[in-house]
């Protein structure tokens, strides 16, 4: 029996990350939008500053099928990039999955999250909402440097707004760590997978 997936526009905020760009490269058959907040510098010849993702030039040439498109993170006073007015009509209109692989488990998360839930209520409610997130406990501790009973609300509150407010999610709660990492990009690419069923 053969299965066959139709292609779907899928949105990775965070995308720029190890896990969102690598999730992204095993999409092939789908068009990607990396949401970033430099793709200036996401997307360089060379590695300018570790203090942004970066896919850069070499990864976008060999997965012609994922861009790299600035956006404001939910937070205007974070914003690096010098394009990032209409993301929302660019990233969410037509999109059908969208995927949350925000990682700084801080209020930025919070900020970033609300963000995509209120902007795709507003452009496309029928999206598939995916939010990544790290399992309760030793994988938050892995991911989060302190305060962890706050990040754990924090995730817990993200989750909560996507379920209480999209039609249509997924929150993924995932092992962290680099033994679970190959794991982790096959359960996101499987639930993206699955929701064009």
């Amino acid at each position: 029996t053969t299965i066959v997936v139709s292609a779907m526009k899928v949105v990775i905020a965070g995308g720029t990350g190890r896990l969102g760009q690598t999730v992204a490269s095993q999409l092939k058959d789908h068009t990607v939008l990396l949401l970033s907040r430099n793709s200036f510098l996401a997307s360089a010849p060379n590695r300018v500053t570790a203090e942004w993702g970066y896919v850069g030039q070499g990864y976008l040439n060999i997965n012609p099928h994922v861009t790299v498109r600035d956006w404001d993170g939910g937070d205007m006073g974070e914003i690096v990039g010098c394009d990032f007015v209409g993301w929302q009509d660019d990233a969410l209109k037509g999109a059908d999955v969208v995927v949350n692989c925000v990682g700084d488990y801080t209020q930025q998360r919070l900020m970033a999250t609300e963000r995509i839930v209120r902007e795709s209520l507003r452009l496309n409610k029928q999206a598939v909402q995916i939010t990544v997130s790290p399992t309760s406990g030793d994988s938050v501790r892995t991911l989060a440097s302190g305060a962890y009973t706050k990040v754990e609300k924090r995730i817990d509150d993200c989750e909560k707004m996507v379920k209480e407010n999209c039609l249509y999610s997924v929150c993924l709660r995932l092992n962290a760590g680099r033994t679970n990492f190959m794991n982790n990009v096959e359960e996101i690419v499987s639930a993206i997978e699955s929701s064009s069923s």
